[in-house]
């Protein structure tokens, strides 16, 4: 059974400095819609230790999250994510901050699962963690009261956080084995790039012909 701490506008000290104890954070976010900050907004901010544990926060509309930003600029703690581009993006625009030592789960997938054309975050667990995630649930509206969430809905957001650690290792070990570590580590250096890119409005692929 998940461990769900919630939150409102941020964490408190005494989960900061829980998290701040684990050398890997899990994160992921749930926005009011996909035309984020353009239309939409950040909703919903998940952490996860590993411990099968999920804090799910729901920051104010002035974003003052000074506690999260702490363990996002932390560069001593890498935030594992899946899909970061998305993620990041959106912390650092709504957050004012800069997101730092990233791992992402959806790139590693496509260097190392050549065998495989589905790489989402349900495929993952599936693979790794022997569990399937309903999906269904990512069309609510995340936007209402945190109170008001139901136990479904927030066991659907702890699931997007709480097996992307095991998920990880099992990733790394494959990178190794292909000896494609070197080449996983550029592209999330010019993942920072990408974002920026976005940021700039140039949201489409600049390297095709």
């Amino acid at each position: 059974m998940t461990i769900i701490y919630k939150f409102k506008g941020d964490i408190s000290s005494d989960a900061l400095k829980e998290l701040e104890k684990h050398s890997n954070i899990s994160l992921d976010t749930e926005g009011s819609g996909l035309q984020i900050p353009h239309r939409d907004r950040l909703s919903l901010i998940q952490l996860s230790s590993g411990n099968n544990d999920a804090y799910i926060i729901q920051p104010s509309q002035q974003y003052q999250c000074p506690n999260i930003v702490k363990i996002l600029e932390n560069e001593k703690i890498t935030k594992i994510g899946h899909y970061l581009r998305y993620d990041v993006l959106n912390l650092q625009y709504f957050l004012k901050c800069q997101v730092k030592n990233i791992w992402d789960s959806k790139i590693c997938s496509k260097l190392v699962r050549t065998y495989s054309q589905n790489h989402g975050l349900k495929d993952l667990v599936q693979e790794f963690c022997g569990k399937k995630l309903d999906k269904r649930l990512g069309s609510s509206d995340w936007n209402k009261n945190l109170n008001e969430l139901t136990d479904a809905q927030l066991q659907y957001c702890s699931n997007d956080v709480i097996y992307l650690h095991k998920i990880k290792d099992a990733l790394h070990k494959m990178l190794v084995r292909e000896n494609r570590l070197e080449l996983y580590e550029n592209c999330i250096q010019f993942l920072k790039t990408r974002i920026k890119l976005d940021q700039s409005g140039f949201t489409e692929d600049i390297f095709q012909h």
